[in-house]
């Protein structure tokens, strides 16, 4: 039943999310067809680095590291986007508890209609996410929305051919 609710409350979320501009490609990608690498690592409660620039259209591996000891998620979005994510995130939590790993909130398979491409981690996990730029430039947010993550600073830039 629970796993029902949340697919439900991402298909509503899907339309708002989709409205906001800065979103790219996002179904699953084989790493094969990546441009390149790039490792990020989640700690408590940080991303390392805190900003990144990829070039238009450019497909990009991401190689996400959990060192911390806490559950993280890596998402890129528009700010808007995120907003709306986080939002969803914090009503997951008040709700009885957030169980964002174990539960269904894989975000990798339920990203898709979203246009976020996301992650989540357990602590000491690492998970590669392939993720295709957006052909014009634009300014995204790759954040952890776990509540209170966002908020303490665990969220970076992400640039698009500036």
């Amino acid at each position: 039943m629970r796993s029902t609710l949340m697919v439900v409350a991402l298909g509503l979320l899907s339309t708002q999310a989709l409205a906001g501009p800065g979103h790219a490609q996002s179904e699953a990608m084989d790493p094969d067809q990546a441009d390149r690498t790039i490792a990020v690592e989640a700690g408590d409660i940080w991303f390392d680095p805190e900003s990144l620039s990829v070039a238009p259209g450019e497909v990009v591996a991401f190689e996400v590291t959990n060192s911390g000891q806490l559950e993280h998620e890596f998402v890129i979005g528009s700010a808007e986007a995120q907003n709306e994510h986080r939002k969803m995130m914090r009503e997951m939590a008040s709700g009885g508890g957030h169980g964002m790993h174990g539960d269904g909130h894989d975000m990798s398979q339920m990203h898709g209609a979203m246009d976020m491409p996301a992650v989540t981690l357990a602590p000491g996990e690492t998970r590669t996410l392939v993720w295709q730029a957006p052909e014009q430039g634009a300014s995204l947010t790759f954040a952890c929305n776990v509540p209170g993550h966002f908020e303490a600073g665990m969220h970076g830039t992400l640039s698009v051919g500036e």
